[in-house]
């Protein structure tokens, strides 16, 4: 009788800012019931085998998405060494930290909740895009969001 056999992984790296990046890879496939029995060698080497394809899926998808190469650590910092994303501030053109990932995902969702026109809501703060937001500005506009009060 066949069984079903569900292998996965999930990995995730750190990125500058607080942010992250994941990718998920799942299969499913059949074996004959009677492997796990009479030949475990056998039926550990699929498992192996779709494990194998699934990292292979998973670092394949971070590198494109990233564009860096990945081993399940974060991306190489400006001086070659891994970095947990906690390097030194980056700046926006006004010299001020830029928002966060998080910040700009907060502020998309929060403004799509409560109906906000974003476009409109972004030419208020003199910015076309979110990401140019500085982050103490980010900070505040969310505060006043969940107040629930437009800006």
């Amino acid at each position: 009788m066949p069984m079903k056999v569900s292998v996965g992984l999930s990995k995730k790296l750190g990125l500058p800012d607080y942010g992250s990046l994941g990718a998920s890879c799942n299969v499913e496939f059949e074996l004959e019931g009677s492997l796990l029995q009479n030949d475990v060698e056998k039926f550990q080497q699929h498992v192996r085998r779709a494990y194998q394809a699934c990292a292979q899926a998973v670092n394949e998808e971070l590198h494109r998405s990233n564009g860096h190469a990945t081993n399940g650590t974060a991306p190489p910092g400006g001086n070659g060494h891994v970095t947990n994303g906690n390097g030194p501030p980056k700046t926006n053109g006004n010299g001020k930290r830029p928002a966060t990932q998080s910040q700009c995902k907060a502020i998309f969702a929060i403004t799509r909740n409560q109906g906000i026109d974003l476009a409109q809501l972004m030419s208020q703060y003199g910015v076309r895009k979110l990401e140019e937001l500085d982050l103490k500005t980010a900070s505040q506009l969310i505060e006043k969001l969940k107040g629930g009060g437009q800006t």
